[in-house]
């Protein structure tokens, strides 16, 4: 089943019709009125193995039951991001209207069609239906291991599915699928299979689908209908309310910064007292019998090499910046209902190609003060730095999926649709951003002239090497996430819906305060031992982040996850590269602009006349 099935992802045509239009209308969830007897759609969805979420194909691959002519619901941008392929279904539902044992259908299989039902069955296949945006969630089948010798091995289909539905007035609140109380079809390896008395000559199997449908009335309202789904558990659930964990992180991160904090002023203290007495002299002669930071005045506003990478990661780092920021907070305000699916996937996306913009006025902005001059090449650069390392990622997953038959294929529409918000937004935005940040900069404010001949620098020694610094750099501000770093993944590579945006904006503040602070330590000892090159180093050290945040997904993979395959495996490690970008490319914008206010706060504070 993974991995060769050789199909491709149906339901791509009618998928993009609204997609402009929904996008518009992802954050609320309005209640639908029925009378009693009106007809509730149920729609198909997906299947996949249960322990590869990001494996999925579309419901309809299997040999199950399905009108003659598939009729697909016009999806939202995040819907198909998701990988979701609703279609409309055989399943007869009135509101308030109990069925008992309904026949959906009869189907006569094949050997081929048996052999390929019990793989799925052996994947441990799920499915996903939808009913008023409530997913519903079952086993494809049944099997069973039992005994040693001899060894049992039970391979069953479902073929009655019971659904109880909660409602509250005209409107649905909840909706599950449970096989209480039902017993599987048998499906036997090889010919002459029988059920209920009934066999299929050359290897093949007839089947009846039936269906019942049970109402219960629920004292749960409509807007908070979405408490119902949070607590039920189809999927295991990992995520438990973590507080003394966050208390923990949170008195480890204060303490550590009260002490690079207390630390360090007085250690500037110390050197603003020693370095101010009794000054004399212009600023070209305060190296005379000095060490340490003050005596490379004249060099540590050197710029440095590869100013458009640089200013790129600065611009890329604050779009980010930006765009986490803006999703978090519109989380906390609750504009992402867990019924609208996909709906961050396309915020996302949107809030990308709008806040390109702010990349492209930082980059540029920053890439003029110091004396930049090829400014075009700097916007181009700019805008591509983030967007051909994703597009190559993309491609090879979805090249992937779309071999393996996996719904996580987009549709040609969809691809076209994404690739004109960043041809038509995107990158008219960065250039607009650049452009204006190019006619706004100012000149660039060192405290210090800069000698026209570079200062030697001495010998470091081991701990002050680039490597040391990114390795303490890197982990200190891992430590302060890595308690959520779990949660966050069990949500986007598990089944977890996460709530808990206050306790994440928490993280995300810890975050970025400890990389400024650990930024501003470690560019402190490299110009205390006399090492002007600090540009590069104040990016790299806190930036190195995305390198521990990398190692922790192996490890995830490996040890937190149960996921296997090509198709899983790619998504995975692909998806996981891009978000230690993310996290360098953020980081690595931040610590360097902490350094930059702080070198220029001492600098400003020693007495030059």
């Amino acid at each position: 089943m993974r991995g060769g099935r050789g199909r491709r992802p149906a339901g791509g045509q009618g998928t993009m019709g609204l997609h402009c239009f929904l996008i518009l209308s992802l954050f609320s969830c309005w209640a639908v009125g029925y009378k009693q007897g009106d007809n509730v759609t149920l729609y198909v969805n997906k299947v996949g193995p249960y322990h590869n979420p990001q494996e999925t194909y579309h419901f309809y691959t299997l040999p199950v039951c399905r009108p003659e002519k598939v009729h697909h619901k016009s999806l939202s941008l995040g819907e198909v991001l998701d990988g979701d392929r609703m279609a409309e279904s055989l399943y007869y539902i009135r509101f308030r209207e109990n069925v008992e044992k309904k026949t959906l259908c009869k189907l006569t299989l094949s050997e081929k069609q048996v052999d390929e039902l019990r793989e799925a069955i052996e994947e441990l296949f799920y499915f996903e239906f939808v009913l008023e945006d409530i997913p519903i969630w079952g086993f494809v089948g049944y099997i069973e291991e039992s005994g040693f010798l001899p060894h049992s091995h039970k391979v069953g289909l479902w073929t009655h599915l019971d659904f109880n539905i909660e409602y509250n007035g005209d409107s649905v609140i909840f909706a599950n699928v449970s096989v209480k109380d039902v017993k599987p079809v048998p499906l036997e390896e090889g010919a002459g299979a029988v059920v209920g008395g009934v066999g299929v000559g050359g290897g093949g199997l007839t089947v009846t689908h039936t269906y019942s449908v049970r109402w219960f009335e629920s004292t749960l309202p409509h807007a908070r209908r979405a408490e119902r789904l949070r607590d039920y558990s189809f999927f295991p659930k990992t995520l438990e309310i973590h507080w003394l964990s966050i208390i923990n992180s949170l008195v480890l991160v204060v303490l550590l910064l009260g002490f690079v904090i207390i630390i360090l002023m007085r250690v500037l203290k110390n050197d603003f007292a020693r370095y101010n007495v009794e000054e004399e002299g212009g600023c070209d002669d305060l190296d005379q019998g000095d060490n340490g930071w003050k005596i490379i005045h004249t060099d540590v506003f050197r710029f440095p090499p590869y100013k458009s990478l640089l200013c790129a990661v600065l611009g890329v780092g604050a779009q980010f910046l930006t765009l986490a920021t803006g999703i978090i907070f519109m989380a906390l305000l609750g504009m992402f209902n867990v019924h609208r699916h996909g709906s961050i996937n396309s915020t996302a996306i949107v809030l990308y190609a709008l806040t390109s913009c702010v990349s492209g006025y930082v980059s540029c902005s920053f890439y003029t003060q110091i004396n930049g001059q090829r400014w075009v090449w700097n916007i181009i650069l700019t805008s591509s730095l983030f967007s051909a390392p994703l597009f190559l990622t993309w491609s090879v997953v979805n090249s992937i999926h779309w071999w393996s038959g996996s719904t996580q294929a987009l549709p040609a529409t969809t691809v076209l649709l994404i690739l004109g918000a960043w041809v038509l937004v995107g990158f008219p935005l960065t250039v607009i951003g650049g452009i204006v940040g190019k006619n706004r900069a100012g000149s660039f404010q060192a405290p210090c002239r800069t000698r026209n001949i570079a200062r030697q620098i001495p010998t470091q020694p081991w701990y002050k090497h680039t490597v040391v610094h990114m390795a303490i750099g890197g982990f200190l501000p891992f430590s302060a996430i890595s308690v959520e770093l779990y949660y966050i993944f069990a949500t986007v590579w598990g089944r977890e819906y996460y709530t808990l945006y206050g306790i994440l904006l928490c993280v995300f503040a810890i975050l970025l305060s400890v990389g400024a602070c650990i930024s501003v330590a470690l560019t402190y000892f490299l110009l205390s031992g006399e090492d002007y090159r600090w540009w590069w180093r104040s990016v790299l050290s806190t930036g190195s982040t995305g390198l521990f945040i990398f190692v922790y997904s192996v490890f995830y993979y490996r040890n937190r996850s149960s996921m296997s395959g090509l198709v899983q495996s790619t998504e995975f490690f692909g998806y996981s590269l891009l978000t230690a970008m993310v996290f360098t490319l953020m980081l690595g914008s931040v610590s360097f602009w902490a350094s930059l206010a702080f070198i220029r706060y001492i600098y400003r504070s020693l007495k030059m006349d």
